[in-house]
């Protein structure tokens, strides 16, 4: 037995294997690491206050008991699948890389059934709230008393409406990512899968207003599309922060999310293709784009029960 089977006996070596593994051969953000990481270590000390410490002793019954344990602890439907999914491919990752003895190891979350979600739609803002967003928060060169940060908070806020963005795929923008001449950005998504994004006229303003203003600031080397006062790359939660700001000035409980979510919808309403939709907000899979489905019909329901001389309700 190798050194490394050796170390995937034991519950503690495997699950930090199975991190670098993420890390290294799937490319897995740092984020989506992190995540995986503290699901299995709760995990891991679930098990040892179950005297369990070695692979061979976790069965279906400590994945029911955990489960359980998950559930009265108060977390969301979707939390607890979030976690299952974690140990069910922590477990994959083991059939796949090692055995036991003779025979692969038998993944203990087999049989076990998530408990189901109800399909929350997301929040988003109508069309009329993004315009008077968009509008009144932009700045202009000639007004002297507006900083440099007005600026990069509105081509910020540009590029995530107009090209539904992640947080992390706007993070992790750099200046080389934007095409001024071709209009499109370049995206580095879940996975590193990167895609071609096309934006319009006043996004490429926006962002070209941003970076005079920035070119103004000390000579920073940082490539990085969106800088800090001090020079560095802008940070999710500074980003979050910066949105949150903004959104109380509108009476808006404002976040990265709800700008994509607005995106998706819009474009929706607007176009109907779904499969163009899935594409745009990089989506591996084409039911998580279907949840704007029910959205747009909800928008249509909405504004038929307003409107139709026949949809009065008493």
């Amino acid at each position: 037995m190798s050194k490394n089977q050796k170390k995937l006996n034991n519950l503690d070596e495997s699950i930090a294997l199975f991190i670098k593994h993420l890390n290294s051969v799937r490319r897995y953000s740092k984020h989506t690491c992190n995540a995986y990481n503290s699901d299995l270590i709760k995990f891991n000390i679930f098990c040892n206050e179950k005297n369990i410490y070695h692979l061979k002793k976790i069965n279906t019954e400590i994945i029911r008991l955990y489960t359980t344990k998950l559930y009265r602890s108060g977390l969301s439907s979707r939390t607890i699948q979030r976690k299952l999914s974690a140990i069910r491919s922590f477990f994959n990752y083991l059939n796949f890389n090692s055995s036991i003895g003779e025979s692969k190891i038998t993944n203990p979350c087999n049989g076990i059934k998530s408990p189901k979600s109800k399909n929350k739609l997301p929040n988003t803002l109508d069309v009329d709230q993004i315009k008077v967003l968009l509008d009144r928060s932009k700045p202009t060169l000639s007004n002297k008393k507006q900083n440099t940060i007005a600026f990069r908070d509105h081509a910020i806020l540009e590029l995530f409406y107009t090209a539904g963005l992640r947080l992390a795929e706007l993070s992790n923008l750099n200046i080389e990512d934007i095409n001024f001449q071709e209009k499109f950005i370049t995206v580095t998504g879940k996975g590193n899968k990167e895609r071609i994004l096309p934006i319009g006229e006043t996004s490429i303003k926006a962002v070209n207003d941003w970076l005079l203003k920035r070119n103004q600031l000390n000579d920073y080397k940082n490539k990085a599309l969106f800088i800090s006062g001090r020079g560095s790359r802008l940070t999710h939660r500074a980003i979050q922060k910066r949105l949150k700001i903004i959104g109380v000035r509108f009476g808006l409980n404002l976040h990265p999310h709800m700008m994509r979510h607005s995106f998706a919808s819009h474009m929706l309403e607007s176009s109907g293709d779904i499969r163009a939709i899935q594409e745009l907000l990089g989506h591996s899979n084409l039911t998580t784009t279907q949840v704007y489905t029910n959205l747009d019909f909800q928008h249509l329901a909405s504004v038929y029960d307003k409107t139709h001389p026949r949809a009065q309700r008493k």
